[in-house]
């Protein structure tokens, strides 16, 4: 007998939402080429930038 694992998607898409407006924001606020590059892997990785500054602003 095989287990259905449910899953939640939601979290998912607002994932998506973020990555696509970070990278919208960092992009047009680049310099330059590499600037642009720098603001796509910042754009992968704001949700970890986000919850550091959120403990270390409740200093958790």
């Amino acid at each position: 007998m095989k287990e259905k694992v449910k899953t939640n998607a939601s979290s998912n898409s607002i994932y998506g939402l973020g990555f696509i407006g970070a990278v919208i924001y960092y992009i047009s606020h680049a310099t330059g080429f590499w600037i642009g590059v720098v603001g796509v892997l910042k754009a992968i990785v704001w949700p970890a930038i986000l919850v550091y500054e959120i403990f270390k602003y409740v200093k958790a």
